[in-house]
């Protein structure tokens, strides 16, 4: 376990060595500079590294720019290395439970976390390859690795070379944001840029925050061995969600055993030798909970500092990040955004959506706007939990009226075969109407289940016409089909049921 005020090392074997020559080649020199360029794309995440491609892919001179690793938060501290340790973790929560379906494991010993991690590094260097230095030189595009900073409101200056451009690009991503608690960082914690690090797993681990991140990594290790407290300042978890969504989640993870304090405020965090002591309060009621651990940065923030906006004429907050209007297009013309620097939802799928938005209303004066794309997104824990488009109390601060069907998951053959009934799906439209305003689904493969009510609401697919579509027996996804066949009840109402009588009668 670390010290106090220090942060994991990471292996340097030959995983970690085959992934750094991947996002970050030891022996790379920057290319001679263009002229010219027609897009200069600050940050090689998800969102740099797309507009990069889908630009090169046109025709267009680009020029990519990274201060660190290719991949970004994603490949690197995100998405990637939380998902492969999460698989893991569920595995370890269904071997538990072999005996509930007949099976029987003679290993009953703790989850080996040090094979757990290093399963996942192999993993990451393995993804590293898609977004290799090497690939996207032979793409066309002209790779520079080095801190930049405006010089202008048409030119960027990377190191010693100076870059001109006829549009540029800001996808620079977030950071975590740290909760100012006395005494936090002399005791040091963990955040999603160092807690993969870890080879030893912390026997006793605190989780700062009830978000998505949050509640993922609460479930992965608690299941993985550790004993979790996860505190929360607000009544429940996942603040954005329907409250009986949360409210599963939150049923789940104190079933784990995870330690859960809501409505929790963190006073100080003090230091004694290898333990943490952490002092909360909630309802005028003051504990003190010892810990070889925290973990904290739940939240992100625009990473945006030393870009030197204002030379660019670039307009940027703290709270929103880089200001875009709905083309991603911020205060100067020539320069757009993407990704996590200045949009609301910080998600990958979402970054590289938005990403290619701005390639395409930069380079080819396109028009296409934000607002309208459908972003679904999922929070994966067990059970995930899946949504896309309006919430109810969104549509009823619109003013819009709403039906909503809900099909829970015990009601569906397969949730039941695989011992997987918790949840439900739930899809609201505007009464009246067949037209989808919004889903969620709380089930195991709710990430999965989403994806056909999301292509369904962008190709303007009503329940109408989502009832149409046949789904595979036996799949949890047949709960989808379930709430069509709910709608297509409700239209059966005693006028419709009379005329279909009198029809038959008349047949």
């Amino acid at each position: 376990m670390t010290q106090p005020g220090t942060t994991p090392s990471l292996p340097q074997d030959e995983i970690e060595c085959c992934r750094v020559e991947h996002l970050h080649p030891t022996d790379w020199r920057n290319p001679e500079p263009a002229a010219r360029y027609h897009l200069v794309v600050i940050g090689a995440g998800p969102a740099g590294v797309a507009a990069a491609r889908t630009a090169a892919a046109a025709g267009a001179r680009v020029a990519l720019l990274e201060r660190a690793q290719l991949g970004g938060t994603s490949l690197n501290t995100g998405c990637a290395p939380s998902k492969a340790l999460i698989r893991t973790a569920r595995l370890c929560a269904d071997l538990r439970d072999a005996a509930h379906y007949g099976a029987r494991i003679d290993d009953t010993g703790p989850p080996d976390f040090a094979r757990a991690m290093a399963r996942m590094r192999r993993i990451r260097a393995r993804l590293a390859d898609d977004t290799s230095a090497q690939r996207l030189a032979a793409a066309g595009i002209d790779l520079f690795f080095g801190e930049a900073r405006f010089a202008g409101t048409d030119c960027v200056r990377v190191g010693d070379t100076l870059l001109h451009f006829g549009k540029a690009l800001i996808a620079t991503g977030a950071r975590p944001s740290i909760p100012a608690i006395p005494g936090l960082a002399e005791a040091g914690y963990l955040t999603h840029e160092n807690v993969f690090d870890l080879t030893a797993l912390p026997a006793r681990l605190l989780v700062i925050g009830g978000g998505p991140l949050g509640c993922e990594m609460a479930q992965a290790f608690c299941r993985l061995g550790a004993r979790v407290t996860l505190v929360q300042d607000r009544p429940l978890f996942l603040p954005r969600e329907e409250r009986d969504a949360a409210q599963l989640l939150s049923d789940a993870l104190a079933r784990d055993g995870i330690a859960i304090r809501l409505n929790t405020r963190i006073t100080a965090v003090h230091a004694q030798g290898d333990v943490r002591r952490v002092e909360m309060i909630s309802d005028n009621y003051h504990t003190i909970v010892e810990v070889d651990a925290i973990l904290t940065g739940i939240g992100h923030v625009a990473r945006a500092e030393g870009l030197d906006l204002e030379r660019a004429e670039v307009d940027f907050n703290r709270t929103s990040g880089v200001l875009v209007d709905d083309f991603l297009r911020t205060s100067n013309p020539r320069i757009y955004a993407a990704g996590d620097v200045c949009m609301e939802h910080k998600y990958t799928h979402a970054a590289v959506a938005a990403a290619r938005i701005a390639v395409c209303n930069a380079l080819f004066r396109g028009h296409e706007r934000l607002s309208r794309l459908v972003i679904p997104w999922c929070t994966f824990t067990d059970p995930e939990i899946a949504h896309v488009g309006l919430y109810v109390r969104e549509a009823n601060r619109r003013g819009i009226p709403v039906k909503t069907y809900t099909v829970p998951m015990h009601e569906i053959d397969r949730a039941v075969m695989d011992s997987e009934q918790e949840g439900f799906a739930k899809i609201h439209v505007q009464d009246g109407t067949d037209h989808i305003l919004g889903a969620t689904v709380v089930a195991r493969h709710a990430g999965e289940m989403i994806n056909g009510i999301t292509l369904a609401m962008e190709s303007g697919l009503g329940l109408r016409g989502l009832e149409r579509v046949i789904h595979a027996y036996p799949t949890q996804a047949e709960a989808i089909h379930a709430a069509t066949d709910a709608y297509r009840a409700s239209r059966l109402t005693a006028r419709v049921r009379a005329r279909l009588a009198r029809w038959l009668d008349n047949a």
